[in-house]
């Protein structure tokens, strides 16, 4: 009796049952037909950054001049950088053989002839020979600073350009959601095409500032860590440079 009474509710059930799995399979076959829809128009980056609309064209190619002067800056400083160490390392070649012979008109003729930071922090100590050592190598640091000042020029764009690319991008896609949902507010249409099909263009935006933050800032970190090594190489020619003025001359 026991077992009659549990098949009976296991057919009233079935109906039930029978309904879900119908239901299931209907939602499945929803989601194919979108996704070969989504397949079949499928768009190139181009096609989807000129369907963002026009605040997200705008902030994309706000996005492409900051990449543009975020390359440049990179290439001119890594260039100068790099040239200012070589000729730092020429110059104090020269200057170690002429001030241990105490040749002080070759030293300053090295100076004037180089136009690097080096030179320009040993001429000033020239400048000061005479007046005691505290005092020279007071003035050699205050160059060294300001040297270190003019490399340093234009490498925090790139900090800049890092932190503000992204914030552009947000900008786009928060922008972008806010124009979905008032579309939808006056359609009333919540299909999942509609709020998809606007959101991922508007995402566009988001990576490509999040992009333009990466490359930005691996070469603000590469240029940061060009600089500091040639600081410390010129904190350490100027202290050479001190220690050959207290050598006796040969």
């Amino acid at each position: 009796m026991l077992h009659s009474c549990q098949w009976q509710n296991a057919c009233r059930n079935r109906p039930n049952q029978l309904n879900s799995i119908f239901m299931l399979l209907s939602l499945l076959l929803q989601i194919d037909t979108t996704g070969s829809a989504t397949g079949i128009a499928s768009q190139s980056i181009f096609d989807i950054i000129l369907g963002s609309g026009p605040l997200g064209v705008t902030i994309i190619g706000i996005q492409l001049l900051l990449t543009i002067i975020a390359i440049y800056i990179f290439i001119e400083r890594w260039l100068t950088i790099g040239a200012v160490v070589k000729e730092d390392d020429r110059v104090m070649q020269n200057l170690r053989a002429n001030i241990t012979s105490g040749n002080i008109a070759a030293i300053q003729g090295i100076c004037a002839s180089s136009d690097t930071p080096l030179a320009r922090m040993v001429e000033k100590g020239l400048s000061r020979l005479g007046r005691p050592m505290p005092e020279i190598e007071s003035a050699i640091e205050n160059v060294g600073r300001v040297e270190t000042f003019r490399l340093e020029k234009k490498i925090n764009y790139l900090s800049l350009i890092a932190r503000l690319a992204p914030m552009f991008g947000f900008l786009g896609t928060i922008m972008g959601v806010i124009k979905i949902f008032y579309d939808i507010s006056l359609t009333d249409n919540l299909s999942i095409g509609v709020i998809s099909g606007g959101l991922y263009q508007k995402m566009m935006t988001s990576a490509g500032g999040l992009l333009v933050g990466i490359i930005a800032f691996l070469g603000y970190y590469f240029l940061t860590m060009m600089l500091d090594e040639e600081v410390n190489k010129l904190e350490r020619s100027s202290i050479e440079f001190m220690d050959m003025l207290h050598t006796p001359v040969k």
